[in-house]
């Protein structure tokens, strides 16, 4: 096979790698080898001799003679053509393949093919190709060699040659299904495959700056202690900012109220005497850490607020400059060694654009940097100094809990620090409620509102809609309005949505809204969650609407509202708190073998690896993956 055509057909297989090929495993085989007994139910290719041919109630049968076994076998074709009475004549001889039965003590084979080219087994693949077009290819590139080549070891490049290149079918197959021992070796050899494609995407730039500052008088003044989830990854970021050969680059996925906010203002003491940037994705978002971090870092730390209608003109002497994307225009937006954005996956496609470019240019302000503009007019510059490009360590934080599977995959991008637990017990019971239980949470609201608690209840829709067999936030408001005094409404494409978020915070008793409020404002007072249409919601979206209650230690409850309450998939959430096992359940009950959309979007999925429940297989591959380097 010639090079080009192998590229084009590789661009049409949408494959770059070898093992992306080796990994397109034939779908079913046709297996001509001569049957050794003749098993009813049971498709066989035996050697024949026509006895007899002639019609019978309009349709052309056939006596086979089968020498091997000393026994004979009709066969009816039921549109014969030409080709048939040609090809079936008294006395020739065929190899004949189908599927043996039995009628009233015969032995039939209906409608049979004859085999021309006799003992072989053909893999049959299921893609764009042409069949002559996939088997070229893996006849071509599918050798011992090339996959001892990649890295594998003698047991994978047996089982792909097995599956590949089959002797017989006894060693691919066991009662009709493919041998588990295959399915394992496939597992490691995806894994591995995109664990290397991953390493190869992963590119590092020295740092503008080695930031070392101490971070004792920021958590020696702290009215609590860390916990050690919250140590370790300050102390592998302090690791990653110490270096000037090699910018962070790190991801810091933490459950629901397990303190990255801690994290964060530990990460901006290290900065210091240097500048340090937050971006957060609402401007409610960033006015809850600019407040933490007026409460917690020393007065000696300049802390500035940048967002929409509110600028903070100290941001230019600022040593801490937290701010939403109204950062990304600011003109004069001063050097900064150390960026951290606080849930990057929920930016618009553009404003992370804006943001690649920020981080980008933050190590172009130095002498000999090149002033070019982007498509908004802001001016980026694209610093290229002798040692080569320069960039701000980059520290991205997520609320948004991912199995360990998945670190393990983005690790080979930026690092990974999972921070799994919360620095106080949160009591949350979670309960799966129907229509007959509305009475009991409508007196259990009322006593929460008696105790100057706060409750939250969640509506799939704004609007009446047919689809949705729920109240929509429109029809449901008068009812609690008439009931309760302090409700207020608010929902995503409501302008002024941060304005009643704080309201009700200071002011409310119930707020009625949509999942606008999934990761945001902190609610100290909020006890109770009513989520309607729980079902239609994922276990992920579940999860962080219930952690918006409980964050303070209150005893605190969650209602999952649904007309079906049996639901298996709510049962399970219900019981289950943790939302690193939650990620690995939401695999389970969508199609497993997605990669979540987590910081890194690889719409990668995979056949054989199930990124729930194969913790050890990608722990494996990952470690062949560093081995393969260091030998390399």
């Amino acid at each position: 096979m010639q090079t080009d055509e192998a590229k084009q057909l590789f661009k049409k297989l949408k494959i770059h790698t070898l093992l992306d090929l080796a990994l397109i495993v034939p779908t079913s085989y046709n297996d001509t080898t001569l049957s050794h007994a003749l098993e009813l139910g049971k498709t066989v290719t035996v050697e024949a001799t026509v006895e007899k041919m002639g019609m019978f109630g309009g349709k052309l049968r056939v006596t086979f003679v089968l020498p091997q076994f000393g026994k004979r076998v009709s066969s009816t074709f039921f549109r014969a053509t030409p080709y048939h009475y040609d090809t079936f004549k008294v006395g020739s001889h065929h190899t004949i393949q189908g599927r043996l039965e039995e009628y009233r003590g015969y032995l039939q084979i209906p409608q049979p093919r004859a085999i021309k080219e006799v003992g072989a087994i053909t893999p049959k693949y299921k893609t764009s190709l042409k069949a002559t077009e996939i088997r070229d290819l893996i006849r071509t590139f599918i050798t011992e060699k090339n996959l001892f080549d990649e890295g594998l070891d003698s047991r994978e490049v047996a089982t792909l040659m097995h599956l590949h290149f089959p002797k017989s079918l006894e060693e691919i197959y066991h009662e009709g299904a493919l041998k588990p021992e295959h399915i394992e070796t496939l597992k490691f050899i995806e894994a591995y495959n995109h664990l290397r494609k991953l390493r190869g995407k992963r590119h590092d730039y020295p740092a503008m700056e080695a930031l070392t500052g101490e971070i004792t008088p920021f958590v020696s003044g702290l009215p609590f202690s860390l916990t050690v989830e919250q140590e370790e990854t300050i102390a592998a970021i302090q690791k990653d900012l110490s270096r000037s050969d090699r910018a962070a680059k790190r991801m810091v996925v933490g459950d629901v109220g397990s303190g990255k906010t801690m994290v964060i203002l530990a990460a901006a003491m290290m900065a210091l005497p240097h500048r340090s940037i937050l971006m957060a994705p609402t401007s409610l978002l960033a006015l809850q850490l600019y407040e933490e971090a007026q409460k917690h870092l020393p007065d000696s730390v300049r802390i500035a607020l940048v967002m929409q209608g509110h600028t903070d003109e100290s941001y230019r002497e600022a040593d801490f400059i937290i701010g939403t994307h109204a950062l990304l225009y600011l003109e004069d937006l001063p050097v900064a060694p150390l960026v951290m954005v606080d849930e990057q996956h929920r930016f618009g496609t553009q404003q992370r654009q804006m943001l690649e470019a920020l981080v980008s240019s933050q190590g172009g302000h130095s002498q000999g940097g090149q002033v070019i503009h982007d498509a908004s007019g802001r001016r980026i510059t694209n610093h290229q100094t002798p040692d080569g490009e320069r960039k701000p360590h980059y520290l991205q934080f997520s609320a948004t809990p991912i199995p360990r599977t998945q670190a393990m995959m983005e690790s080979e991008l930026v690092d990974v620090s999972l921070i799994t637990t919360t620095p106080f017990d949160r009591t949350v019971t979670t309960r799966t409620i129907g229509r007959p239980g509305f009475p009991g949470l409508l007196e259990h609201i009322q006593q929460e509102v008696a105790q100057d608690h706060q409750v939250l209840i969640v509506y799939p829709l704004v609007e009446e809609s047919s689809e949705v067999p729920y109240q929509s936030l429109d029809e449901a408001r008068g009812y609690w309005e008439e009931k309760f005094d302090g409700v207020y409404v608010t929902h995503g494409k409501d302008k002024d949505k941060e304005e009643v978020l704080l309201r009700f915070r200071d002011e409310g008793n119930i707020l009625l809204a949509t999942t606008v409020v999934e990761v945001g404002i902190s609610l100290p007072r909020l006890t109770l969650i009513v989520i309607v249409g729980a079902e239609r919601l994922g276990l992920a979206t579940l999860h962080q609407l219930r952690g918006r209650v409980g964050r303070n230690g209150l005893e605190s409850w969650c209602y999952l509202f649904s007309n079906t309450p049996t639901n298996e998939r709510l049962q399970k959430f219900a019981i289950t708190t943790n939302g690193f096992e939650i990620a690995k359940l939401d695999l389970k009950f969508r199609d497993s073998g997605d990669i979540l959309d987590g910081t890194i979007q690889s719409g990668q999925k995979f056949r054989w690896l199930d990124m729930g429940e194969d913790e050890e297989v990608v722990g494996y591959a990952k470690e062949r993956v560093g081995k393969l380097e260091i030998r390399g």
